[in-house]
C-alpha cells in the first residue's frame, strides 16, 4: 500500500457534516456543497485519509425501526433534547444499496468530491458492511436465499433475533444481523455466508465499491470468519476475506482494507489480508488507567503494531473529552498517536466535544469549544506532520527505578523515534494518578562526549543534559500525574557545550 508507513485518518459523520453546511447556506447540502476551504483545512491538518461515514442508500423500513425504538429514542434525546423525527434518518449501517444516498447527490457527487480530495493528497475511505443488509434491500425479494432463515420455533425462542418479512412472492422468516453475544439489530437482516452465491455477490459488491473510493472500513469484519459465523448460526461457512481482498486488489492495486475487529482477533484479520485492524485492546487499557498493561501491549512485534488502527474515540465509543479528564486525555493521546500504526481521529475530537452522536442520527448538538483540548491537539498534530513519526523507526524504551524501593518507574511509558537523517524524538509519559520518577534508557550510541538539548514540542520546556550521564544512567524523569514530554533531541559538539542550563 502506497503512502507513509504511519498514516493519519479522520472520520466524518457525513450526514451531520452536510446538515451543518446546509444550516449555514440555508438549503439542504449535498457532497457538491462541501466547501473547498473545508477540504483545504483537512489537508493542512496533515491527514492522509478521510473516512466518510454513512454515505450509502438506506431505506424507510430501517428508518421506522430507529424512530420507533423506545431505547434508541431515549438515547437520541440525551444527545438532542429538541429531537424530532427528521433528525433520525436511521442507521447508516442498515444499507439497502451500495449507491450514494440520493440526498447526498448520488454517485456522481461522490466522484466529484473524491477528485477534489485527491487534488489535496487525501484518500477516501467508505463503509462496507459484510454481515447484514437493511430490511428492505432488493435481495429480500430477488434472492431470499442470501439470508439466514429461521423457523417458528426460532421466532418463539428468540423473538429479538428473527422477524417475518412480507414479500410479493411470499412471506419469509429471516434472522436479524447480530454477533454471538447480543440480540439482533432489528433494522437489519443477516446474510448467509454458508451460501457460496451470497459470498460471490458480496465480493462483486466490494469490487464495485473499490471503483468509488481508495479504501473501506469493514464493519464488524470478524463476524463472517467461518468459526465466528458457525458459532453464531450453527452452520458452516466458507472463508470470505482472502479471496475478496485478492480480487479487489487485482483490479485496484493498493486498495486499503481496515477491519473493525474485537475479541483479540486483530492478528487473525491481518492474516486474512487487512492492512489495518482496530486496536480496541490499547484503548481499553488506556481507559483502565494502568501503565503496565499498556506497556505490555506495546511489546508486540512491530510488524503487528504497524497494522493496528489506534484511536481514542470513534462513532461507537464515548467522546474522549468525556471519558478522560484533560490531563489524562493528553497522556492517553500522546501514547496512542505517537505509537506505531494508523492514527485514527474522529470528527469533534479536536474541539473537545462531549456528546457521542449515534449513527442513527442526522444532526449533532451544538456544543461549546473546549479550548484546552483544541490547543493540545493543535500541538500534537504539528508533531504528527513531521516525517520522523510518519516514516521513521520506533522503539519502546526501558524505564529503570530512580532509586531503590521506588517502584513508581512502573508508571512510565517511554519510546523513541529516529529517522535516516538523524532526527530523534523521545516520548515519555507518567501514566498514573501520582508523581513518578525513573531513569529512561536511551537507545542512541553516540550520546557520550556531547551536550544535548531536549526541547518539548508540546510545551515550553527545554533542558540541557550531559551526554555521558545520559549514556550511562539514562534520562532522569520526575513527572507529575499524567504529565508527558515529547522531546526533540539535538546535540552539541564538546567545543560548543560551554554551559549547563536547567
Amino acid at each position: 500500500m502506497r503512502g507513509p508507513r504511519y498514516p493519519s485518518l479522520y472520520q466524518i459523520n457525513t450526514r451531520v457534516w452536510l446538515r451543518e453546511f446546509g444550516r449555514a447556506s440555508g438549503h439542504p447540502a449535498t457532497l457538491d456543497d462541501v466547501p473547498d476551504a473545508e477540504l483545504d483545512r483537512l489537508a493542512a491538518l496533515g491527514f492522509d485519509w478521510i473516512w466518510l461515514l454513512s454515505v450509502w442508500q438506506t431505506g424507510l423500513a430501517g428508518q421506522l425501526v430507529s424512530r420507533n425504538n423506545p431505547e434508541c429514542r431515549k438515547e437520541f434525546l440525551e444527545t438532542l433534547p429538541d429531537l424530532n423525527d427528521e433528525d433520525i434518518p436511521g442507521s447508516g449501517f442498515a444499507i439497502t444499496r451500495y449507491t450514494v444516498h440520493k440526498r447526498m447527490g448520488g454517485d456522481a457527487a461522490l466522484a466529484r468530491l473524491r477528485e477534489r480530495l485527491a487534488r489535496r493528497g487525501l484518500k477516501l475511505m467508505l463503509d462496507f458492511v459484510p454481515n447484514h443488509t437493511g430490511l428492505d434491500h432488493p435481495w429480500v425479494e430477488e434472492h431470499p436465499d442470501y439470508y439466514v432463515h429461521g423457523s417458528e420455533q426460532d421466532l418463539a425462542r428468540a423473538p429479538g433475533n428473527f422477524t417475518r418479512i412480507q414479500r410479493k412472492h411470499g412471506d419469509v422468516l429471516l434472522a436479524h444481523g447480530r454477533d454471538p453475544y447480543f440480540s439482533g439489530w432489528t433494522d437489519t437482516l443477516q446474510l448467509d455466508y454458508g451460501n457460496p452465491a451470497l459470498c460471490e455477490a458480496m465480493r462483486e459488491e466490494l469490487v464495485k465499491i473499490a471503483g468509488q473510493c481508495d479504501g473501506v472500513r469493514c464493519d464488524m469484519a470478524m463476524l463472517i470468519l467461518p468459526e465466528i459465523f458457525e458459532r453464531t448460526w450453527g452452520k458452516p461457512a466458507e472463508p470470505f476475506w482472502p479471496e475478496a481482498i485478492r480480487r479487489v486488489r487485482k483490479k485496484v492495486p493498493g486498495f486499503c482494507f481496515m477491519a473493525e475487529v474485537y475479541w483479540d482477533l486483530e492478528g487473525t484479520m491481518q492474516q486474512q489480508g487487512f492492512d489495518f485492524a482496530y486496536d480496541k485492546r490499547l484503548y481499553d487499557r488506556l481507559r483502565a488507567g494502568q501503565a503496565r498493561p499498556v506497556r505490555e501491549h506495546l511489546l508486540a512485534e512491530l510488524d503487528y503494531q504497524d497494522r493496528l488502527a489506534r484511536f481514542l474515540e470513534n462513532h461507537d465509543e464515548p467522546r474522549a473529552a468525556a471519558a478522560f479528564d484533560q490531563s489524562r486525555h493528553e497522556a492517553a493521546a500522546v501514547i496512542t498517536f505517537l505509537a506505531p500504526g494508523l492514527r485514527f481521529f474522529h470528527q469533534g475530537q479536536f474541539e473537545g466535544r462531549l456528546k457521542r452522536i449515534s449513527p442513527h442520527l442526522g444532526r449533532g448538538p451544538i456544543e461549546s469549544l473546549n479550548e484546552p483540548v483544541q490547543k493540545f491537539y493543535e500541538r500534537l498534530l504539528a508533531v504528527l506532520r513531521r516525517s520522523i513519526v510518519r516514516t521513521g523507526q520506533w522503539r519502546l524504551l526501558e524505564c529503570i527505578p530512580a532509586w531503590n524501593d521506588n517502584q513508581s518507574s512502573e508508571a512510565f511509558i517511554g519510546f523513541a523515534w529516529e529517522d535516516a537523517d538523524g532526527a530523534r524524538l523521545l516520548v515519555a509519559v507518567n501514566y498514573a494518578e501520582h508523581a513518578s520518577q525513573c531513569f529512561l534508557r536511551l537507545p542512541f550510541p553516540d550520546l557520550g562526549g556531547r551536550r544535548w538539548t531536549l526541547t518539548d514540542l508540546l510545551s515550553t520546556a527545554r533542558y540541557e543534559r550531559d551526554g555521558d550521564e545520559l549514556k550511562t544512567r539514562g534520562l532522569y524523569l520526575d513527572l507529575a500525574p499524567w504529565q508527558h514530554h515529547v522531546f526533540e533531541i539535538s546535540g552539541k559538539s564538546p567545543s560548543q557545550a560551554t554551559a549547563r542550563h536547567e
